[in-house]
């Protein structure tokens, strides 16, 4: 039986699309971009737009909804990271980082962590500028992963 996996992108401020559906071609992978309307996405060849109203949970629930094993997430969001990895999805950073049944867990805390910091008036310093090595390092990591499914529908 063949398994259908496909690429879901949690679009808004998703870095990386051109790579995202350039790794995909190969594979023949479905790439399924969701994004709120705020976020127009332009149509590309191999690509289905989503779009959702503008509340902020709106794209991770209609993801969380959709996604199955076997897929592919991409998004910054380490809850919606967690979802995926749950439903036996993969789930990858935009900058090509592996999130993992062990890694979430200490993610999903420090998340909480610096929350509870920003509400006691702790102000960080943000991400770090996302470079073109980012971007380099995501791409290898993604097609990693479909070149390791590809093997694995094979047998």
């Amino acid at each position: 039986m063949l398994i259908r996996r496909k690429i879901i992108v949690d679009a808004d401020a998703c870095p990386v699309k051109p790579e995202i559906v350039k790794a995909a071609a190969p594979f023949a992978v479905d790439v399924v971009m969701v994004a709120s309307f705020d976020h127009r996405l332009a149509p590309m060849d191999g690509v289905q737009i989503v779009q959702v109203d503008r509340s902020d949970q709106s794209a991770d629930l209609y993801i969380a909804n959709r996604i199955a094993a076997g897929d592919i997430l991409v998004t910054q969001d380490f809850g919606l990271a967690a979802l995926a990895l749950g439903k036996k999805a993969i789930a990858l950073s935009n900058r090509g980082q592996q999130y993992t049944d062990r890694t979430i867990d200490f993610l999903l805390d420090r998340r909480h962590e610096q929350a509870k910091q920003r509400r006691g008036g702790k102000h960080s310093k943000g991400p770090r500028p996302f470079t073109d090595e980012d971007r380099h390092y995501f791409l290898q990591t993604l097609t990693k992963v479909l070149q390791g499914l590809q093997e694995i529908s094979e047998y």
